[in-house]
């Protein structure tokens, strides 16, 4: 068994485990019985993975959220939908293919479903721009928004961009304003909208698909208005304080519940996504289930007024 590629803070765990398969694999070729010791090692490892993952900073949860096997998009419709027919193309410019827009259904109910889509190579990466999508993606998406509004489809959609694609292009293609046109017409669209950020929630990128009834944020996923090392170059001009900029940023799905910008945490597997896809997907489809039933019920107008207000209650404060 390959061993999960591991991060800095999970190298007690790494190689803990691959000390625990040596052994296995040792059981296997040779008449010998080291059963009771693997057992033991099994043991540590739970505790130590307990240790290190219900203890996590904010930094290291930004870590998780950006692991190369953690489940994308693309991964979430094939584990959790059926029949989906993906659809191309803004009808203005072009096909953006970090952003994946489509029709599915979950459980015999017709949603429309869209989401940011990383690469898992550097080729397929390059194919789609690390998930950093181009104003045409943002213009698919509403597209894909109006005919689920058309047809009273529910619209799910999944955040995962570190932010939308800084290039001159997208800027002439006018960026800013495909992201705001999104922001506006999302907070009036006569549909529910369910929202999950299922890795990382970077910016105007994320907001851009993100105006929702109900917005959802997995455990080990950040939602934020600026990446930590964009926010550490700024702040103190160092890279190296990123750490601390994610700590300051308030990025956490728990955070976030407290300050009431998002509607709850989806848990993951100990150790992230990428431990358990299927069980990760299980988790969104029991939240999505649930949520759709209760949403569906709430007449058009209301629903909009809820979603209104949801938005108007966010960063309240008061002058002194």
């Amino acid at each position: 068994m390959a061993m999960m590629p591991g991060l800095e803070f999970e190298k007690p765990i790494i190689e803990l485990e691959r000390k625990i398969e040596e052994l296995k694999s040792l059981t296997s070729h040779k008449d010998i019985s080291i059963a009771g010791e693997i057992k033991t090692l099994e043991s540590k490892l739970h505790q130590i993975k307990k240790d290190v993952y219900e203890n996590l900073t904010p930094w290291q949860r930004v870590q998780i959220a950006r692991h190369p096997k953690r489940p994308y998009t693309l991964d979430y419709i094939e584990m959790m939908m059926t029949d989906f027919i993906e659809i191309h193309g803004d009808r203005h410019f072009s096909d953006d293919k970090a952003m994946i827009c489509g029709l599915a259904r979950i459980d015999g109910e017709n949603v429309a479903v869209i989401g940011h889509q990383k690469g898992r190579d550097t080729k397929e990466n390059l194919n789609r721009n690390f998930g950093c999508a181009n104003p045409e993606g943002y213009r698919k998406a509403m597209r894909v928004m109006y005919l689920a509004a058309k047809f009273n489809l529910p619209v799910i959609t999944f955040i995962d961009t570190p932010g939308a694609y800084p290039g001159i292009g997208a800027e002439e293609r006018g960026q800013a304003e495909a992201i705001a046109y999104n922001l506006r017409e999302m907070a009036d669209l006569k549909t529910p909208i369910l929202v999950f950020v299922i890795g990382e929630g970077g910016s105007g990128g994320a907001l851009g698909i993100g105006v929702g009834d109900r917005i959802f944020v997995l455990e080990n996923a950040y939602y934020s208005v600026i990446s930590p090392e964009g926010c550490a170059a700024i702040l103190w001009k160092e890279r190296s304080r990123s750490p601390d900029a994610a700590a300051a940023l308030k990025l956490t799905a728990k955070d976030l519940i407290e300050m009431k910008i998002i509607d709850g945490m989806v848990k993951e597997p100990l150790g992230g996504a990428h431990r358990d896809p299927h069980e990760t997907a299980d988790n969104i489809k029991k939240v999505i289930k649930k949520e759709l039933a209760n949403l569906s019920v709430i007449p058009k107008d209301k629903l909009i007024k809820m979603r209104y207000d949801k938005i108007r209650s966010i960063g309240v404060f008061k002058e002194a």
